[in-house]
């Protein structure tokens, strides 16, 4: 039985509109008069790496919650929306690269906020393909559990070189907090939409039964 009354092939479609719309949303961006028209890129690798990071915290929550219900709906969410989130991730890189060569000039990839994101692409990609092989239910959320733990205190205590602090919420425009803010919850539903997708097939998939233990 399907989770939701809504085909599969509708959120797919939904999930291409969304994209159109952040993108849309981002060329919309209010520019102000240091990053001019590359502040539209900015916005959207900003909204995007924070729509990654909450993607692999609920990862990490779902997991520990799978840990101790041992509910398949709980094990199911954190490995779809890990993988979710390695799709935000492994995209947001080459944002980043685009960002740091239209801003900068060039490349610093001695900046810590490029190198701890790319480390952690790398480890996670390993670990997401080493999970869908072994495909053990709490082998996945303890792992997406540690992952996403790891992630995130490693995000909170880095330091940063050349990298600015957020020009959102340091900006005195409001219009450009509003703009922002709706290109945040975009990229978010856009997650959520995806996440759900995977969900989906990951059940569907009779050909490949979870191990339990």
């Amino acid at each position: 039985m399907s989770l939701l009354p809504i085909p599969r092939r509708n959120l797919v479609i939904l999930l291409v509109i969304l994209l159109f719309l952040a993108v849309a949303i981002a060329t919309l961006t209010p520019l102000e008069k240091t990053l001019g028209v590359n502040l539209r890129l900015v916005y959207l690798h900003g909204a995007w790496v924070w729509t990654g990071i909450i993607t692999f915290f609920f990862s990490a929550i779902t997991g520990l919650a799978a840990l101790f219900t041992r509910k398949n709906i709980l094990h199911n969410l954190s490995r779809t929306s890990g993988w979710s989130g390695m799709c935000f991730w492994l995209t947001y890189l080459p944002m980043s690269l685009a960002v740091m060569k239209i801003n900068w000039n060039g490349f610093f990839f001695d900046e810590p906020r490029w190198k701890i994101p790319f480390t952690f692409a790398v480890i996670g990609l390993m670990l997401q393909f080493g999970l869908y092989l072994v495909n053990t239910n709490w082998i996945t959320s303890l792992s997406n559990f540690i992952y996403g733990s790891a992630l995130i205190f490693n995000l909170v205590n880095m330091d940063s070189v050349l990298h600015p602090g957020s020009p959102v919420f340091s900006s005195e425009s409001s219009e450009i907090k509003l703009v922002f803010t709706l290109l945040f919850a975009v990229t978010m539903l856009i997650s959520m939409i995806l996440t759900l997708i995977w969900l989906i097939s990951f059940r569907g998939n009779k050909n490949r039964p979870v191990k339990e233990v």
